[in-house]
Parts: structure tokens; C-alpha cells; sequence
């Protein structure tokens, strides 16, 4: 890429606003883009994500506040980045008579800590000469420059059901709470209950006269709609009307827990054949019969071989 085409690059793209597609962890794992593809994913985002907490969710507004071009990919910090950068006077300082560097005004303040993310599209070899809506063009799998408003970003990320179902504020059984959010707002009433030994969370909407939406939602899920009309009549939904895709770390975690078994304690060596192991004094061993125990020996009786211990 020619110097040029560098700086056009970092002037279009610096302090632009755009709408998160995905979600960026925060702290020093950001989001790799190649072909199209992000890593980490799976249980490793869901990793990053359960340590050091989401610092942009999808359809959250965001910013990027760096770009940097390096030889075979293009770095965005978003929202100030992992990384707390200095300002160019915060380097500045100055020497004293005795030779000592007192560093001018306002460079002393305490670091604060990051909250943004970055991002680092990746190309083969080298970066290749592009416009500003080209790479804008290759990073929309994860940022979106088009959307008008925060909801419309989001509405981008949903199965097409469960976007239609939240323009027309409904609610679905198998809708998460952020779409239940998005599509009704925050519920005037909650209530929390046990069943079982489940717990889950009652998000009423409405008040009579009007009808009114009892969501039960367990864990993220929205797992049962109970609606009373206005004439008294109850409604209630417990099939799942719209499958939401799971991140693909949950389901590895799941089967990764299914086939994985406790281990139980072992006599065995290493290698050992279990049929080889010795058996509890309790059960059998199943290669040789149980040895019966010689009786206690006296003084004065024959040991092995006729001798006789003397005592002194």
C-alpha cells in the first residue's frame, strides 16, 4: 500500500463511528478478521469474554480511536483500545538543574485502565492497495458503517423471525433477553421464583384492564409466555417458536462435558491391565485365589526350614 493511500486511510477511518457486528472482549484479546472469518470464537471468545467481560456487545455504538498499518494487517483500537495510550505531552519532561527530569504538568496522573477492544484485519503477505469503501466493504462482518440507529444494527445480527417478531413487539418462546429488551423494553415488574430446583424470572408486561405477558425466562431463554386477555382468557406458549443459534463455545463446552467422566480412584499402575489390579480385601481377585494368612507363630516353635528362634 502507497503512503498515500496510507494516510487517506487512517484520516477516513480515525474517530469514525460505527455499529458493532460481533461481540469484543475487553483486555488484550481483541477480534482477528481473515477472509471473513474472526478468531477467537467459539469457547475461546466465550473464554475472554468470562474473564475480562464484553467491551462492545453487537449493535452497540463504538468508535475507533487508532489505526495503525503494519506490513500484513491493519489495527483499529476501538473505543481508546486495550491499551491506555499517552498523549504526546505526557513523554514530555523536563531537566533541572541537578539533572533530574520533572515531567511537566498533567503528564503525573494516575493511568486509568482501559475499557475498549482493538481489531486487526489480516491479508495475505502484505497490504494490498484498497479504497476506504473497499476495506470498509471487508470489515463488515464485524462493523457496521451503514446503520441509521443502534436498533437497526441489531436487528441485523438476529434470525430473520426473530427480527420481524421484535419490529411488530412480540415476544417468542426461544428469544433471549436481550431480544425480549430490544422488542418490549425493560419490564415494568419482575418476579423472581423457584421451580423446583430451577430458578427463573417472571417479566410482566401490562396492566388490567389491558392484557398482560407474564415471559418466564430461565437462565438467558425465554421458556414460557403466559398471556390473560382482557375477557379473561389465558393464553400460554411453551414450544419453541424461533431457534436462536448458540455461541459455538457452548456447545463445544457441552459435549466436552458429556463425554468426559469423573475419574474414580485406582489401584492401577500406569499401563496396568485392570485385570492384573489387586483387588479390595472385600471382593475376589478374579487371577488368583485369595491367599490364606499362616497363623501366628509361637516362641519356641519351628520357623521356615525347622529352625528354632532362641531368646535371650
Amino acid at each position: 500500500m502507497s503512503r498515500q493511500t496510507r494516510l487517506e486511510i487512517i484520516r477516513d477511518f480515525e474517530t469514525q463511528i460505527f455499529y458493532s457486528r460481533t461481540t469484543f472482549p475487553m483486555g488484550t484479546k481483541g477480534i482477528k478478521l481473515k477472509d471473513g472469518m474472526t478468531t477467537p470464537s467459539g469457547i475461546d471468545l466465550q473464554s475472554a469474554l468470562a474473564l475480562w467481560g464484553p467491551a462492545i456487545k453487537p449493535g452497540d455504538p463504538a468508535h475507533i480511536s487508532f489505526v495503525q498499518i503494519k506490513d500484513d494487517h491493519i489495527h483499529f483500537d476501538l473505543n481508546g483500545g486495550a491499551v491506555h495510550r499517552k498523549k504526546w505531552y505526557e513523554h514530555v519532561s523536563v531537566s533541572g538543574n541537578s539533572g533530574a527530569e520533572i515531567p511537566i504538568a498533567g503528564n503525573n496522573q494516575p493511568q486509568t485502565n482501559a475499557h475498549g477492544s482493538y481489531l486487526d484485519i489480516y491479508f495475505d503477505k502484505y497490504v494490498p492497495e484498497m479504497t476506504a469503501q473497499q476495506l470498509r466493504d471487508l470489515l463488515i462482518p464485524v462493523l457496521d458503517f451503514n446503520a441509521r440507529n443502534k436498533e437497526e444494527a441489531y436487528l441485523d445480527t438476529v434470525p430473520a423471525k426473530a427480527k420481524e417478531a421484535i419490529q411488530e413487539h412480540r415476544v417468542l418462546v426461544g428469544m433471549t433477553t436481550e431480544m425480549v429488551l430490544h422488542s418490549k423494553g425493560r419490564p415494568p415488574k419482575k418476579v423472581r421464583e423457584k421451580d423446583g430446583d430451577s430458578d427463573y424470572e417472571e417479566w410482566i408486561y401490562g396492566d388490567p384492564p389491558q392484557d398482560v405477558d407474564f415471559v418466564r425466562i430461565v437462565g438467558d431463554e425465554v421458556v414460557r409466555i403466559e398471556t390473560m386477555k382482557v375477557g379473561g382468557q389465558k393464553i400460554v406458549r411453551t414450544e419453541r417458536e424461533v431457534i436462536i443459534p448458540k455461541p459455538e463455545g457452548d456447545t463445544e463446552a457441552k459435549k466436552e462435558q458429556d463425554v468426559r467422566q469423573p475419574n474414580a480412584p485406582s489401584l492401577r499402575r500406569p499401563g496396568e491391565d485392570p485385570a492384573d489390579a489387586p483387588r479390595p480385601a472385600d471382593g475376589p481377585s478374579k487371577t488368583r485365589p485369595a491367599d490364606t494368612a499362616p497363623p501366628p507363630s509361637t516362641p519356641g516353635d519351628p520357623g521356615p526350614g525347622g529352625l528354632v528362634a532362641s531368646h535371650r
